[in-house]
């Protein structure tokens, strides 16, 4: 009977009483955001963009952000390198081809804490048709009230470099004139929900 009783009670404690792990999610605040690139012109300058319409959401039940789960996705068509003329050719079937392939998309596989506020995140990048792997180095800023909102908010500072040809990205412009390396950049804050 003892037993039985045991039984009970962990079967009750189980179903009823465990709360399990709460995941959270935190949203991208884009008025305090930047989602950019930089690509070398010619070999001898920069040339730097971003993109004005993206969306991006982190999951994580740790407070570390250690199992954190990332997802962005970005309108190509929304790409600013403050040129209206290179605007349009990056959107044209040259570069991004957006009628095509109008989303960029990131979703991460994993999140390793390196030390203190430093992360790599790897997961797997995809635009112009195809999905590669990447690793990108993210720096947690920190993660503070608000004074305005009272809102819990989550600053991170990402980077990492891609290859145009793993994309097929410009592919009839060479090396020499636009950089095969392509530098992602991004500054974001994201509101805890």
């Amino acid at each position: 009977m003892k037993k039985l009783s045991l039984l009970f009670v962990v079967v009750a404690t189980t179903l009823f009483g465990f709360k399990g792990i709460q995941s959270t999610t935190w949203m991208v605040d884009k008025a305090h955001s930047k989602l950019g690139f930089e690509i070398t012109h010619l070999m001898v300058s920069d040339v730097e963009g971003s993109f004005k319409n993206f969306d991006a959401k982190i999951t994580a039940s740790k407070e570390d952000f250690t199992d954190a789960v990332v997802e962005l996705s970005a309108d190509v068509a929304s790409v600013n390198t403050d040129n209206e003329k290179r605007d349009q050719h990056l959107v044209s079937e040259d570069f991004f081809d957006a009628a095509k392939y109008p989303k960029l998309t990131f979703k991460s596989t994993s999140v390793k804490k390196v030390s203190g506020n430093k992360y790599k995140v790897a997961g797997n990048l995809t635009f112009h048709g195809v999905t590669k792997p990447v690793t990108l180095d993210a720096t947690l800023r920190g993660v503070i009230t608000n004074p305005q909102s009272k809102k819990t908010i989550a600053g991170f500072k990402v980077s990492g470099t891609i290859k145009r040809a793993d994309f097929n990205f410009g592919a009839k412009y060479p090396n020499a004139m636009l950089s095969d390396e392509v530098v992602l950049n991004a500054n974001t804050e994201f509101v805890k929900q």
